[in-house]
């Protein structure tokens, strides 16, 4: 069958090697697949190769993949029992035979020109790039008639004085949604560095500690401000059932990422300013479904012993409430000042939400600040 294998069948033997590997790892992917998989058959680069790690699913997953590969025999299936998001990934990496190394998730889509024109882009510069980063268009309510498509948070502001750069130059880039799929790794980069997901089970967020594996391994990043790949975001009733689900999930992954950082040697000030509102950014999100629960307050203090005091409470774009909790666990001295600060932080995030994505998320985002 074209294109297609089992676990345990070789590779299907190819005259000349792609200039990018497209991973989908995918795990009851059904509903979505086949958008995915036809938005990278019509890629403007036709140059590349695409794995489909089928990762143990019960649906259709394995029909839909197969019919592509029968399709496209770029398109290589491989089927195994479920290992996780990690493992898949990881599976995908070693059977790449691409210069560039990409991660398309199965619910999400791309726009045709993605690959060409981040290679492209890669290949301006004068000495060998090892990331290629671009942002990304959340597309939020989906598959509803309220669907629409927003800049995300990190559009317009990654400004580093050069490139290629090194992350403390954009900082940006740690301190928002990892978006690990909206960029291309040089293959012999995560070769070279031993870079891998951890194989946790589930999707597991192995992409927090992979974000920081990358990013703070090289000073050859390269930043295209323009948008190709599409996120489908997750509803309300699936964030909240999610944190139900896996409470201090976030916070775990946060650990693991400070691990990697330490384990790394990674002392740069602007890498700890954006670790620092990470850890605020998911702690809000699990408070403001579940509030401070034992369980959350005992993960956050663990966090938090990991942090310079100075980290946060010099830091003017950390909320005060944050703070006092932040002093509260730490057993210091309730953070006296004005919150003046903290107010210009508010409106220099609301000037560049307003410029980003209009009034009307602007205001959502400012209601989902109050109190804080």
């Amino acid at each position: 069958m074209k294109g297609y294998v089992t676990i345990e069948d070789n590779a299907p033997a190819v005259q000349s090697a792609p200039l990018v590997s497209v991973i989908v790892p995918a795990y009851n992917a059904a509903p979505f697949l086949d958008q995915a998989l036809a938005s990278i058959e019509d890629q403007t680069l036709a140059h590349l190769e695409v794995l489909v790690i089928n990762d143990g699913s019960t649906d259709d997953t394995l029909t839909i993949a197969q019919a592509h590969a029968e399709r496209d025999g770029r398109i290589r299936v491989i089927d195994r029992p479920n290992g996780g998001y990690g493992s898949a990934c990881n599976r995908g990496i070693d059977e790449a035979r691409g210069t560039w190394v990409a991660i398309l998730e199965p619910d999400d889509w791309v726009l045709p020109d993605m690959y060409r024109a981040m290679t492209a882009f890669a290949g301006r510069f004068s000495r060998p790039i090892d990331i290629v980063k671009t942002p990304y268009w959340r597309i939020c309510d989906p598959d509803t008639p309220a669907q629409k498509r927003l800049n995300c948070s990190y559009r317009h502001r990654v400004k580093p004085k050069a490139q290629p750069f090194a992350i403390g130059e954009a900082p940006h880039l740690l301190s928002h949604h990892p978006s690990i799929w909206s960029a291309l790794y040089r293959r012999d980069f995560l070769l070279r560095k031993h870079i891998r997901f951890p194989e946790y089970p589930g999707a597991g967020w192995a992409d927090n500690p992979f974000l920081v594996e990358t990013f703070c391994q090289t000073d050859a990043i390269a930043y295209l401000d323009e948008p190709f790949y599409c996120y489908r975001e997750e509803t309300p009733e699936q964030h909240a059932a999610f944190v139900r689900r896996s409470t201090v999930m976030p916070l775990e992954r946060w650990q693991a990422m400070m691990d990697v950082l330490e384990r790394l040697q990674v002392t740069d000030p602007a890498v700890m300013d954006a670790m620092v509102r990470r850890l605020f950014q998911y702690l809000g999100g699990i408070t403001a479904e579940l509030g401070m629960t034992d369980e959350v307050r005992a993960a956050a203090a663990a966090a938090f012993e990991r942090l310079d005091a100075a980290w946060v409470l010099d830091d003017a774009a950390i909320a005060p409430a944050d703070k006092r909790l932040f002093a509260d666990l730490r057993g210091l001295p309730q953070p006296a000042g004005s919150t003046l600060p903290y107010a210009g932080s508010l409106a220099r995030e609301g000037l560049y939400t307003l410029r980003n994505n209009g009034v009307g998320y602007t205001l959502k985002m400012i209601a989902g600040l109050k109190g804080r």
